[in-house]
């Protein structure tokens, strides 16, 4: 429990002239630049002097409020301020030599940009003219008090545009003066121009807020310490927390520094530095700098940013088609113009990068030819970065083969797994709307809605996107050829998001503002319409649709991530499966390490190559008899698939789920359908009408569907065992290995599983009577339903093994419908009912348990039960570690999430030890 009312508890850390009360092993309360800075005083680096305020101060700030946290702050900052002022020989306030100070955020992990920053606190009317007289230069006093009243009025008084069209009421001001004066650039302004504006500024803080400017360096420090623990709740910092998962309880650190100048003319810069490269990973030092300017200079990006190394220069002007002589005159590396900084600078990022071990990103000003560090970090990088770096350092000998497997994010690895799009083309882009992120890549097609006019569009050489309201299995054909899906309904679960995961295709689902009208062919969002054939694209990694089409770009996968995910292997308890139902998606799984099949959906395999009408004839048939006869039809269809299926995976099992979904699924439900199958059929259009209707449940998930299906029709299990039996028997004669394992689907009670095997097992002695050869089998069933994993004793006696269907767990565990879910879930992740969809992240608390109840009783039984998850929770990360933890043989997922499943899994074997 935070004890907020303490006040003797330690709340200020000082740092400066080779000393620090902080480590860099402090981040949790120092937050990352807080500790940095300590960490790089104790190592000798030139750092301005100052201290960090703990994260523990935001916390108590968001429980206590605004005046009782400045009570108990004031004594430590003022202890800090006169630290400050000892080490650089200045006074804070004082107007003949004033000592500024920056205010600058920093959590735990870095949130680059997401929160607040003041620079040049503590100058007013009086000081500006003290530091005229100390640095006798004019031009630069005026310009830090500019940039002061700016920033701090944005920043601490919120003069911000009311509407996102309009502008920043400051640069509206700057743009009349510069409009009135015929003037282009900001550095054309004179002194006179930039006191102008400073008088400007004030005013229009009066005029929108009431209040005068304050002042007094006290009253804006205090203001600015606030408004950096209230930029903690600001709308970007909590949407960057979500993406990354950082929790919204960690708070912000307040860095409160000495200033140094990068303004101070053409000796002054001020730049951000990589000690590698952040998008490629390549071991080159690189970075930008600006002469005469501060650091909000650089991030705006309002003039050209130089670059810091020669090299870095010529690259750059070389994809500029910028000859050499011009960038030499016009566009200069740090190297040539303040050589001797740049040469201390190079030395301190090697230093920096053999310390931390990792790649750093680096903030510098150079003030009047003397080089300062105001920050480093590790730097954010790319997926291809992130596994080129930590693979490089290992080989360099600075990280062993452990420290290069926690250093990879494994989300980061789709990234280098699925097509993007060109980045410039993506800021020209116009945004149509944004749904939810459901299959990483990036697709660009013609609209189309239906799968069978996809299928004609693609026959005729058209990329298409496939636009439905919600999918189902019926769609799988226009889903298989489309370069992208999206839905208006569903989730990160729904049939859409896991297919097209499966696919490795992009797909956007739940774009709840999109209305789709199937017979105008048309798409609406906000009065905006779109037609068939009108061009989108999609990004599945954000979830953004544009309208038109974008240029994109295969990701490459280099010799780095094949080393990686050889480490992977080296460290791995649990094996990764991938969820694969064609030859394709089982080529995939295996080029990306999957070692097994988890999980073949056979009903997808209906769809294809003409077997819908056998599969309904079967569905429709009166009796058995014809029933058995649509079978007999589909029988060698699915030996077939088997049969390259089996091929692909030599030497690794294959779990087949037996038939799941509910029978209407499968069935035409339009008037031209249903006399179609009339006719194929030689039945009325009445009984085939009726048939379908007979079909129809109020709750079809819950309905007649998986195991029940089954034991009602004995015959469908029937044939699927014998097409499986026989295509292994076929596989294995020329050689191949088999191991084929048989799964029962939706068992709540083992009765049921029970009279399925009996089915199974009865009609492989059959087969192998026939054959004259047999092969091993394995019968299992899929643990989905709550009640099953509650009983797991009894079903463990006769199955073989275990299959945690993830999805419909957390589905029936909540009382959630996966595919109405996104109605409520947004609000509920807002609000903090729930912190992650659990549909996406496993439920650990709940279904979690229900998986340990299940594995622990199982085993009790039967000792060498095979356990293992095929929901989509195998391919997330947190999930792979939780079954790592309670002892799973495996994890499944779809063929691109392989790799980051099989990072995962090496991770949780190194952080058990």
């Amino acid at each position: 429990m935070l004890n907020a009312q303490n006040p003797t508890k330690k709340r200020v850390y000082t740092f400066g002239n080779g000393a620090a009360e902080g480590r860099a092993d402090m981040k949790d309360l120092l937050g990352g630049k807080g500790a940095n800075l300590a960490e790089m005083n104790l190592i000798g680096l030139p750092v301005p002097p100052g201290f960090t305020i703990t994260t523990e101060v935001c916390t108590e700030y968001n429980k206590l409020g605004k005046e009782r946290v400045l009570e108990l702050l004031k004594p430590e900052v003022k202890k800090g301020i006169k630290h400050i002022e000892s080490i650089m020989g200045t006074t804070f306030g004082d107007k003949i030599n004033p000592c500024l100070v920056s205010v600058r955020s920093g959590a735990r992990i870095s949130m680059p940009g997401m929160m607040d920053t003041v620079l040049n606190l503590g100058i007013n009317d009086e000081v500006v003219e003290g530091i005229v007289k100390k640095w006798n230069n004019e031009r630069f006093a005026w310009d830090s008090y500019r940039r002061f009243v700016q920033m701090y009025g944005d920043v601490v008084l919120g003069m911000k545009p009311q509407n996102k069209e309009d502008m920043d009421p400051f640069e509206e001001i700057i743009e009349k003066l510069k409009t009135s004066k015929g003037i282009k650039q900001d550095a054309d302004l004179t002194v006179e121009d930039l006191k102008t504006l400073v008088t400007q500024f004030k005013e229009a803080v009066k005029k929108n807020t009431g209040k005068d400017f304050p002042e007094d360096p006290w009253e804006q420090l205090w203001g600015a310490i606030i408004a950096v623990f209230d930029s903690w709740k600001n709308e970007r910092a909590i949407i960057y927390r979500k993406i990354n998962k950082i929790p919204d309880d960690w708070g912000t650190a307040v860095n409160v520094q000495a200033m140094v100048f990068g303004n101070m003319g053409n000796t002054s810069a001020t730049g951000v530095a990589f000690t590698r490269d952040a998008a490629t990973g390549e071991d080159i030092f690189n970075g930008e700098y600006l002469i005469n300017a501060q650091g909000e200079d650089v991030v705006a990006g309002i003039r050209t940013p130089l670059q810091i190394t020669l090299e870095g220069s010529r690259r750059w002007a070389k994809l500029q088609g910028i000859s050499e002589e011009e960038r030499a005159l016009k566009y200069p590396s740090l190297e040539e113009t303040m050589p001797k900084c740049a040469k201390e600078l190079f030395e301190i990022q090697q230093k920096l990068e053999e310390y931390f071990k990792d790649m750093q990103d680096i903030e510098f000003t150079i003030q009047e030819g003397k080089l300062w560090l105001l920050q480093t970090r590790s730097g954010k990088r790319t997926g291809t970065a992130m596994v080129r770096i930590a693979i490089d350092m290992h080989h360099q000998g600075y990280i062993d083969e452990k420290t290069v497997l926690k250093r990879c994010q494994p989300e980061k690895l789709d990234e280098l797994l699925h097509p993007v799009f060109d980045k410039e083309a993506l800021k020209k882009a116009t945004v149509l709307t944004r749904g939810l992120p459901a299959s990483p890549g990036a697709a660009t097609g013609q609209i189309v809605f239906h799968a069978d006019e996809a299928e004609a569009w693609r026959k005729e050489g058209k990329k298409v996107i496939l636009c439905r309201i919600e999918t189902s299995p019926e769609d799988l054909r226009g889903m298989n050829i489309a370069e992208g899906i999206l839905t208006a309904r569903g989730g990160m679960t729904s049939h859409a998001a896991v297919v097209a995961r499966g696919m490795g295709k992009c797909c956007v689902s739940a774009a709840n503002d999109l209305v789709i009208d199937y017979k105008k062919k048309t798409l609406s969002v906000k009065g905006h319409t779109l037609k068939e054939g009108d061009w989108i694209s999609l990004d599945g990694s954000t979830g953004y649709v544009y309208i038109g089409k974008i240029q994109t770009q295969e990701a490459e996968i280099s010799g780095y991530f094949a080393e990686l995910m050889d480490l992977t292997d080296k460290y791995a308890r649990l094996k990764v499966r991938q969820n694969a139902d064609t030859p394709r998606d089982a080529a995939i799984g295996r080029r990306f390490g999957a070692q097994g099949i988890g999980l073949c959906r056979t009903e997808h395999m209906f769809f294809e190559g003409g077997k819908i009408q056998s599969m309904r004839e079967m569905i429709l048939a009166k009796d058995e008899s014809g029933r058995r006869k649509a079978l007999s039809k589909l029988l060698p269809l699915q030996r077939n698939d088997f049969i390259e299926i089996f091929k692909v995976m030599d030497g690794f099992p294959v779990t087949i789920r037996l038939l799941d979904p509910p029978l209407h699924e499968f069935v035409p439900h339009d008037e031209a359908g249903q006399r179609e199958m009339a006719d194929v059929m030689n039945l009325s259009y009445e009984e085939v009408r009726d048939r379908v209707n007979s079909l129809i449940e109020a709750n079809p998930m819950l309905g007649l569907r998986g195991c029940r299906l089954g034991n009602l029709y004995p015959e469908i299990t029937e044939m699927q065992t014998r097409a499986i039996l026989e295509a292994a028997l076929e596989v294995k004669k020329k050689g191949n290995e088999v191991i084929p394992e048989i799964m029962v689907p939706l068992t709540s009670i083992v009765s049921e599983f029970d009279a399925q095997k009996e089915v199974i097992d009865r009609t492989a002695k059959t087969v192998f009577e026939e054959k004259g050869e047999s092969i091993d089998y394995k019968v299992g069933t899929m643990i989905e339903v709550p009640r099953a994993a509650l009983t797991a004793f009894k079903i463990a006696r006769s199955a073989e093994f275990f299959s945690f269907g993830t999805n419909d767990l957390t589905q029936m565990t909540f009382g959630y419908s996966r595919d109405d879910v996104a109605k409520f879930l947004p609000m509920y992740l807002d609000k903090g009912i729930l912190k992650e969809d659990p549909f996406v992240s496993l439920d650990q608390i709940g279904v979690g348990q229900l998986i340990e109840i299940a594995v622990k009783r199982g085993r009790e039984v039967r000792p060498d039960l095979k356990c293992g998850i095929c929901g989509e929770h195998g391919g997330e990360p947190s999930s792979v570690k939780f079954c790592h933890k309670v002892g799973l043989d495996y994890v499944s997922c779809s063929p691109y999430r392989v790799p980051i499943a099989r990072l995962a899994a090496a991770q949780a074997a190194i952080e058990e030890e």
